[in-house]
C-alpha cells in the first residue's frame, strides 16, 4: 500500500475538443477514463474523479466525483486542492494526481516520484533541449492544502508558480508516455498508437 489516493483530473471544459467529457471518448472498446483508471488503480489505495457538472454522467465507474471547490474553472490547481482536501478527510497525507486525457501514462509513476524527496514532485520530460514540468501528474504533500486555497482563493492559477514556493522535485520520464488527447486529431493518432502496440 502506498498511502497516496489517487485524482484523476478531468474538471477542464475539454473546448479544444468541443466540449463535454475527453476522459469518455472511446479507445479501441475502452473509454480513456477507464485505460487511466486500470493505470492509475495499481499505483494507489483508493482513486476519485475530479470533474465539474452533474457526476451522474459517471455512474458507471463506482467512483467518487468530487468537483472543484473553486468558482470559475481555475484549472488544475483546483482539482488538486478536491483532492487534497478528500485525502485529508480520509487520513491520507498525499495524493497522486494523472489526467484524465493521457491514456498512456507510466505505470510507475508513483514509485518513480515517490523516490524523490522533495516537498512536491512532478513528472517531466526533455525535448528539443529543454525541461517540460507535466504539472497534472504529480505527488504532492495534503500538508499544503491549506496554503494552496490561500493562493486560488488569492487569483493564482498558474500551477509552477505554486510549486516553485513550495521545492519541486523533476522526475524524468519518456516524451511519449504524456502523449494527451486535446483535439480530434489527437485522438485519432491515440488510437493510431493502440493500432500498432
Amino acid at each position: 500500500m502506498t498511502g497516496a489516493l489517487g485524482v484523476i483530473l478531468a474538471g477542464g471544459q475539454a473546448t479544444r475538443m468541443g466540449g463535454g467529457d475527453k476522459g469518455l471518448l472511446m479507445l479501441d472498446g475502452q473509454t480513456m477514463l477507464t485505460r487511466v483508471m486500470d493505470r492509475l488503480a495499481p499505483q494507489v489505495d483508493r482513486m476519485v474523479l475530479n470533474a465539474n457538472g452533474e457526476a451522474g454522467r459517471f455512474s458507471d465507474y463506482s467512483l467518487p466525483v468530487i468537483p472543484d471547490s473553486i468558482a470559475g474553472f481555475p484549472g488544475p490547481l483546483a482539482g488538486v486542492l478536491a483532492g487534497m482536501d478528500h485525502a485529508a478527510e480520509n487520513g491520507m497525507a498525499q495524493i497522486l494526481t494523472v489526467a484524465a486525457d493521457t491514456p498512456f501514462f507510466p505505470i510507475d509513476l508513483y514509485d518513480r516520484l515517490h523516490a524523490d524527496d522533495a516537498p512536491i514532485r512532478l513528472a517531466a520530460t526533455h525535448e528539443h533541449g529543454r525541461t517540460y514540468r507535466h504539472p497534472t501528474f504529480g505527488l504532492w504533500p495534503v500538508a499544503l492544502r491549506h496554503d494552496l486555497r490561500e493562493a486560488l482563493n488569492n487569483g493564482l492559477r498558474k500551477v509552477v508558480l505554486w510549486t516553485d514556493r513550495h521545492g519541486t522535485g523533476e522526475v524524468l520520464f519518456a516524451a511519449e508516455a504524456f502523449f494527451n488527447v486535446n483535439t480530434p486529431e489527437d485522438l485519432t493518432e491515440a488510437r493510431a498508437r493502440l493500432a500498432t502496440a
